[in-house]
């Protein structure tokens, strides 16, 4: 099925997974409200170009240009910004989130209004071009770089962020807020049947593959107000997600729906995220003794086997006299203020000698969550 306008897509939500065409504050209306888990947002850059941009062999550098990225001036930008932010807000979900990009042309604007209405800033971005156009006249620095914000829907807002499968992605380094990236080239851009670019500020799909990796999960709906050649459409589909795109241009339609239609959906088994540790379900070690991992009476090691604590009926240890839970115990006989028992304790595994107790844990939780933990 093919959603032809908003309505349609209003009355019938299952279609996510299409474009929209039209105006996208009248499309966003038409959306329901709380019904989106992310907005990706690439709106105009109201770039206030005074004429043609020249090489220096004198010829006519393709840059934005168009008519939707004209405004007469600050105050009608920045009316525009709110309208189409407030909509946005209003269709995301209570933990929703949005990313926002822009040039220093605009980005401060849309930071300012982002919090004028109420979201919430988690990061900006720094998004490092590795091929980026040079300054002709060398009047400025080379402009090497956009900005990306993401932003909560509010406050007190709870949004998706898989920081374990960005680790991972990262070589097992924390994920940083810039990120080297080339600008879209090559293949990967479109063009028009007289060889043009297809759209001038053509992202590449890198970038939106990891803004989805990052903060959604599959299944998730992805909202862009400003599709364009659908970017955010084709990385959604690959990953998963479920995406409505808005577009006014029917070029840029046309482009976008040949360019996802041709996408091929990643395996359904490799795209769900890690699992972090703060999300998984959480264990009491007496669940343990009731599925008959350990008995009462035997008894646990720190990882060089020079401590030793007794597992007593209740779930509590028992060390020098001491008794309380595995954490409590565990931290008093090393003399520090916490202690995080499951890793510190260790029982006789009979296979492999000293293992920690973190692995029955593991093991509780894929005997009562067999579906989360299929592999």
């Amino acid at each position: 099925m093919r959603c032809a306008n908003a309505l349609e897509l209003s009355a019938d939500f299952e279609c996510a997974g299409q474009i929209v065409e039209g105006d996208c504050i009248e499309a966003l209306r038409g959306l329901p409200s709380g019904s989106a888990d992310l907005v990706f947002a690439d709106p105009p850059y109201n770039l206030q170009l005074g004429g043609d941009l020249l090489r220096p062999n004198n010829t006519r550098v393709d840059g934005v240009n168009h008519a939707w990225d004209r405004f007469d001036d600050f105050e009608s930008y920045d009316r525009f910004t709110r309208l189409w932010l407030q909509e946005c807000r209003r269709v995301l979900k209570p933990d929703g989130a949005l990313w926002v990009i822009g040039t220093y042309h605009n980005i401060f604007r849309l930071g300012a209004a982002l919090q004028d209405l109420g979201f919430w800033l988690m990061n900006d971005i720094v998004w490092l071009k590795t091929n980026p156009m040079p300054n002709f006249k060398g009047t400025r620095f080379t402009n090497a770089h956009e900005t990306l914000i993401w932003a909560a829907r509010d406050k007190s807002s709870r949004p998706t962020f898989n920081y374990d499968s960005l680790k991972a992605f990262n070589d097992d380094l924390q994920m940083r807020s810039d990120w080297l990236i080339p600008i879209c080239s090559g293949q990967e851009r479109l063009r028009d049947d007289g060889g043009r670019k297809a759209h001038p500020t053509q992202k590449p799909e890198a970038l939106l593959m990891r803004v989805l990796l990052a903060t959604t999960k599959p299944g998730d709906l992805v909202v862009d107000p400003f599709f364009g050649t659908g970017t955010t459409g084709a990385a959604a589909k690959a990953l998963g997600r479920r995406y409505i795109g808005i577009e006014r241009d029917p070029d840029y339609v046309a482009a976008a729906r040949a360019r996802i239609a041709a996408v091929r959906p990643c395996d359904t088994g490799s795209i769900a995220p890690i699992v972090s540790k703060r999300a998984e379900p959480r264990v009491p070690f007496g669940m343990v003794l009731e599925l008959g991992m350990l008995r009462p009476g035997d008894v646990l090691f720190d990882a060089k086997a020079r401590i030793e604590a007794q597992v007593m009926a209740d779930a509590s240890l028992l060390w020098q006299g001491t008794r309380g839970s595995i954490h409590a115990v565990g931290a008093k006989a090393q003399g520090r203020a916490a202690c995080n028992g499951w890793t510190y304790w260790h029982f006789n595994e009979p296979r492999s000698g000293l293992a920690p107790i973190d692995i029955l844990r593991a093991e509780v939780r894929r005997t009562l969550h067999p579906a989360r933990y299929r592999a």
